[in-house]
């Protein structure tokens, strides 16, 4: 959801992430958020937490999402920079990390 369209009190009982709340154990960028400074759709830094936070819902919902998923993930935020490519290319190559490294931890 996004914050502005959402009451304090209708979270209530409810886990809220943030963009902080995502971060790498030891305190760096996840791997999404690393992918967005290696694929350039890092700029103003206005849209980048939701861009980020839209990532990461729709990547536990659907861990292979075709391009024209991504984009429909983060329609709802408005990036005047980046031109989303990069951005829809930072996710889908987060998307194909994470099962490259799902599909070698189920071989261990």
């Amino acid at each position: 959801m996004n914050s502005c369209l959402v009451l304090a009190a209708q979270a209530g009982g409810r886990q809220v992430i943030t963009i902080e709340g995502i971060r790498d154990p030891l305190g760096g960028p996840n791997d999404l958020q690393q992918a967005f400074i290696d694929y350039g759709a890092v700029q103003c830094g206005y849209c980048i937490p939701g861009m980020v936070l839209a990532g990461e819902a729709l990547l536990a919902a659907r861990p292979q999402p075709t391009r024209t998923e991504i984009r429909q993930a983060i329609a709802g935020n408005l990036c005047r920079c980046t031109g989303y490519q990069q951005i829809v290319d930072a996710i889908q190559a987060t998307a194909c990390l994470r099962s490259e490294r799902q599909e070698k931890s189920s071989h261990v």
